[in-house]
């Protein structure tokens, strides 16, 4: 089912509920708008022969209830809600294939940087996906450069959430590759080694085996990452966890990105420096054709990844 037309024919869902695109607005004192304080989910809904589905809905309203508990943001829905509120929002919009973004912000109207008895709003808004790196770069691939920008140090800002004010440096690693003609930004660590892109996590393939950054690279724990790491080992794929130099990655032979945005692309070169022979590798398009597959509903659910979403008859339009 296509889309509706106009951003301002869709809904938005504010707390529970279904609110005009133009009604969704927020005054300019709230405390999200001076401080950054708000958390937020990047969600995919897919066509499948069967009609929209949301990918691992669940996972992701446990990562988002996780980050409103690590900025003590008080949380009045449960995951299940969450889930429900996010399958409404795209049956709502008569959506099949669409992204989805969950947010809790800080409102009301103060300008004290402590965030203690400010109001909390909550909101799942649906958008029309496109390429996120640009039409073809999923088949092509995308050139990367290792940015000047680093990821906070652990007892700076807490990774594990994913939180508005974490991407103030992912904002400066995206416009710095744009400036110098990359597609994206590859991110090191405080300690110098590899984290992840702006905004996605980092695969790299050396003699077969999947290597990706830790949990203490200071990257998002990603829904997609951990996605990548589980069709690895349903595939027989060898897969690694560890601490990457920066110069492994001008000596691997594959690389790609993985995310809700970006999906799985493919990196042919960092710094100007070939990725192998410069082109998508055969693993990296062999995760890519299982996860989009399993996604569309191609390849068998196996492992209860997709929520199906209904008519909007059925959810009482």
């Amino acid at each position: 089912m296509a889309p509706k037309s106009s951003n301002s024919e869709m809904k938005i869902w504010r707390d529970g509920q279904m609110v005009n695109w133009d009604d969704a607005n927020i005054h300019v004192l709230s405390h999200v708008v001076h401080y950054g304080s708000s958390v937020f989910e990047g969600v995919r809904s897919y066509e499948t022969p069967s009609g929209g589905a949301i990918f691992r809905a669940r996972e992701h309203m446990r990562r988002l209830l996780d980050s409103c508990r690590i900025y003590r943001m008080p949380f009045r829905y449960s995951l299940d809600d969450m889930v429900q509120a996010m399958v409404d929002t795209v049956a709502a919009n008569e959506m099949t294939d669409c992204y989805i973004r969950p947010l809790v912000i800080r409102t009301g109207q103060s300008l004290g940087v402590g965030g203690k008895d400010i109001p909390i709003e909550t909101f799942v808004i649906p958008w029309k996906a496109g390429a996120y790196l640009g039409h073809g770069a999923d088949a092509k691939g995308v050139d990367a450069r290792i940015s000047s920008w680093r990821r906070p140090a652990p007892d700076t800002t807490p990774t594990l959430a994913k939180a508005g004010g974490n991407y103030l440096s992912s904002q400066l690693t995206k416009m710095e590759a744009g400036v110098d003609d990359y597609a994206e930004g590859i991110m090191l660590d405080s300690f110098g080694f590899v984290s992840e892109g702006s905004g996605m996590n980092l695969f790299a393939v050396r003699d077969g085996i999947l290597f990706t950054p830790p949990l203490s690279a200071s990257i998002l724990q990603g829904i997609t990452r951990d996605s990548v790491l589980v069709m690895a080992r349903d595939l027989g794929i060898e897969a690694r966890e560890q601490v990457l130099l920066r110069e492994f990655l001008y000596t691997a032979d594959e690389l790609f990105f993985c995310g809700t945005a970006v999906e799985i692309t493919p990196v042919i070169s960092v710094d100007r420096i070939a990725v192998g022979d410069g082109k998508p590798g055969p693993l990296t398009l062999r995760i890519q054709r299982e996860f989009l597959g399993i996604a569309r509903g191609k390849i068998k659910d196996r492992h209860n990844w997709l929520t199906p979403v209904p008519q909007p008859a059925l959810v009482g339009r």
